[in-house]
């Protein structure tokens, strides 16, 4: 199987050369974010996510499940996320590399150990029966962002899915079809999105959201985790130190990154919304008029 190629010497120091003197390869500016694309399939919970040339994809699923021993009145909430050769050639099948596990931590830590969803509320009947949700994270082109990418295509998909209505009567439970009830939101209790900063050049230089190239120049990465109120979480990867101003300038910028990125979010999800009920009603109203133009007999 091919291996993805390693940067040149020679593109690793024009890339170094162009961030000393503020300019990046694709136009942006250091602390540009590349401007995230959301498409929403047919189902619920199922979002596409593009960031220039990185493309993701996550699913959302539920199932009625027993909740975990030490939890009984929780529900149950998992991450599970893919790195195949269909998004780089760099990438094996069956064996996680090191950028998968840090992919898969992040995001747990972010939006799982962050409580983003209300688990208590997906639970059934305490002890016995609970809500089971599962956000499937499939990379379909690596081109640097995957943290950031994934983390808002996931928030995008749980605040876009609909689980099944349920009824309790005694021990027994009810699961409604969505044809039977309307299918009711996950509980969100609040929105975090993750910012990856790279630096350069001993931490002289910092930009945000690098592509794949920029990645494979860098000395160090932080992730900064932030809603629309606070920071959630800082995790560092590389030893270059950080001045504490910097820092602190980093920290505001993802502040109002992340409320920037929930409002597109929000835009996103409401012109799905949208699309969704007015799909619905002319397939209400097409379906009214078949039944009155069909003869009798």
């Amino acid at each position: 199987m091919p291996r993805a190629a390693n940067i040149s010497n020679v593109e690793r120091s024009f890339i170094l050369e162009a961030l000393s003197q503020g300019v990046r390869l694709d136009g942006r500016g250091l602390n540009d974010a590349r401007k995230a694309d959301l498409t929403f399939g047919d189902g619920y919970g199922s979002v596409t996510l593009r960031l220039g040339k990185t493309r993701i994809l996550v699913q959302i699923s539920a199932e009625v499940t027993k909740p975990l021993e030490d939890r009984k009145f929780d529900g149950i909430f998992t991450i599970n996320t893919e790195l195949s050769p269909i998004a780089s050639a760099g990438f094996d099948v069956g064996r996680p590399s090191e950028q998968e596990v840090i992919l898969s931590r992040m995001l747990e830590k972010a939006i799982r150990r962050s409580r983003a969803i209300d688990t208590e509320a997906l639970c059934i009947v305490a002890g016995a029966k609970c809500w089971s949700i599962r956000a499937d994270v499939h990379v379909l082109d690596a081109d640097g962002g995957l943290i950031d990418g994934s983390c808002i295509a996931i928030i995008a998909a749980l605040r876009h899915f609909r689980r099944p209505d349920v009824s309790v009567n005694g021990e027994e439970v009810t699961i409604y079809a969505y044809a039977e009830r309307t299918p009711v939101p996950l509980s969100i209790m609040h929105t975090p999105i993750c910012f990856t900063f790279s630096f350069y050049h001993g931490g002289e230089v910092v930009i945000l959201d690098a592509t794949h190239k920029e990645e494979q120049v860098s000395e160090a990465e932080m992730i900064l985790t932030a809603n629309d109120f606070e920071l959630c979480q800082i995790a560092k990867l590389g030893g270059v130190s950080v001045d504490p101003m910097v820092m602190l300038k980093l920290t505001m910028l993802a502040l109002a990154k992340a409320k920037e990125t929930n409002t597109l979010i929000t835009q996103k999800l409401a012109e799905e919304a949208t699309k969704r009920d007015v799909n619905g009603l002319i397939g209400e109203l097409r379906a009214e008029n078949e039944r009155f133009e069909k003869p009798l007999g």
